[in-house]
């Protein structure tokens, strides 16, 4: 497999895991408030990037890993604040935001217009 395509690869899977992650914590798993909370509403701003992200275009890369550092900064505070489950999924998505971090920087050094771009 080619490393642009790897990146991709691994780049969407995370962000589709983050997506169902911060529906089943805050819905099922740890929600602020028994029954589920509206703060499940938070993945809506995941779906933005998610087509770009699956087609392969870079911009959508680019742009969506300024985007990902919001969850990065939630997940931190949760884990250091939060107890139990809680504490837990703030720690998985903790690693999730950095997987695709790295995978977001990696696919774009792929792509010869977005290097072009930097230099």
């Amino acid at each position: 497999m080619k490393p642009a395509a790897l990146a991709s690869a691994i780049c969407a899977a995370a962000l589709i895991a983050l997506i169902f992650l911060g529906l089943a914590w805050e819905l099922w798993l740890a929600p602020l408030r028994p029954g589920g909370s509206l703060l499940a509403l938070k993945v809506l701003p995941l779906l933005a990037p998610l087509f770009g992200v699956l087609r392969g275009r870079a911009y959508t890369y680019q742009w969506s890993s300024m985007l990902i550092l919001a969850y990065f900064t939630e997940g931190v505070v949760r884990a250091w604040s939060d107890r139990g489950l809680s504490a837990q999924l703030a720690l998985l998505q903790t690693a999730l935001t950095v997987v695709f971090f790295i995978a977001a920087v990696a696919y774009i050094r792929t792509q010869p217009r977005a290097r072009a771009k930097s230099d």
